[in-house]
């Protein structure tokens, strides 16, 4: 089994909406296009998505032209400082702290930590991608129960 990654689409509360497993050899933009066009067929309320800033660029205007939706970059506290012209004699804007909670972009790494605790998504295990989608789905149902049956 060669080397694949996941492209997950959750929700505010991390919990899944679409998944597509492909080659490593796929860009990561390229494959937010197909988890993305995946989630069009039956997320027809969707309006905003949050990214890293890795998937900005021509991203963000394929998505707006193909369908509707507003892709919004969360930027880095240190990226959104990069490049500011400092003139001589004036002081230099404060950097930011060496960690940084970034908003939103933590609901999916809680997410992908949760994939990462069954022991079927470790690894890459499977000889099929449709085959590791299918363990997604089946450990994100799994959690989900359980947090059914723990609700008051």
């Amino acid at each position: 089994m060669s080397g694949r990654k996941r492209h997950i689409l959750v929700d505010t509360l991390g919990l899944l909406l679409a998944v597509v497993v492909h080659p490593a050899s796929v860009q990561d933009r390229d494959g937010a296009k197909l988890v993305l066009a995946k989630a069009a067929l039956r997320l027809s309320r969707l309006r905003l998505i949050w990214v890293d800033h890795g998937y900005a660029g021509a991203l963000v205007e394929w998505v707006q032209q193909q369908f509707g939706w507003v892709l919004e970059v969360v930027q880095h506290a240190c990226r959104a400082a990069e490049g500011v012209f400092v003139p001589l004699g004036t002081k230099p804007p404060p950097q930011p702290a060496v960690f940084a909670v970034l908003p939103r972009r933590w609901v999916v790494e809680r997410t992908l930590a949760w994939l990462g605790l069954h022991r079927r998504l470790s690894k890459d295990y499977e000889g099929l991608p449709e085959t590791e989608e299918a363990w997604v789905q089946i450990a994100m149902i799994r959690l989900m129960l359980r947090r059914l049956g723990h609700a008051p």
